[in-house]
């Protein structure tokens, strides 16, 4: 017992001694406490990154996910593909499970091509831009994916039209490398 006891006293002393961080705040039952997206936050960037799409000619479905890859959000745009479903929820969760845009990892893959393996990791995984982190004071809360502009790097600017509505932290995308 004693030593369970000391396991969760020395973080805490730590903290309080350095600011040093040991990742997740735990409660008191030794529960991870982590910051949540709302459901009112991911329809919003859902929202304005399908409008800013649509006023750029554009007929897109955006998704936004759940720090573990849930759909919270969707919403599939007037005449937008019936493909733009599947492709909007699947960059959001690449985007939130690898915690990077998903054009850079499209990058990487076609520099390093013997990572291939990363577009088999699950069924849900899908390597083209147009998703991106939803990251709210540093830590990813989220993804949102855009599907249906014609290119991904429209996709993406719409993406991130939905993160800059929340006030999401800037996504760092491919053409900052």
């Amino acid at each position: 017992m004693n030593g369970c006891r000391s396991n969760r006293i020395i973080p805490i002393v730590l903290f309080a001694l350095f600011g040093v961080s040991t990742g997740p705040a735990l409660s008191a039952e030794g529960l991870v406490n982590q910051p949540v997206l709302s459901l009112a936050k991911a329809q919003k960037a859902a929202a304005a990154a399908e409008r800013k799409c649509r006023q750029q000619g554009y007929k897109v479905s955006a998704a936004v996910v759940d720090r573990a890859g849930v759909l919270q959000a969707l919403l599939r745009g007037d005449g937008a593909g019936p493909h733009t479903v599947d492709s909007s929820s699947r960059k959001a969760y690449t985007a939130a499970s690898l915690r990077t845009p998903t054009q850079k990892m499209a990058e990487l893959i076609s520099r390093k091509p013997k990572i291939q393996a990363l577009r088999e990791m699950n069924a849900s995984i899908l390597i083209l831009g147009g998703g991106l982190p939803v990251t709210m004071g540093g830590e990813v809360v989220g993804g949102i994916g855009v599907g249906g502009a014609p290119g991904a790097q429209l996709d993406e600017a719409c993406a991130q039209a939905g993160l800059d509505a929340i006030g999401a932290d800037k996504a760092k995308v491919a053409a900052e490398k």
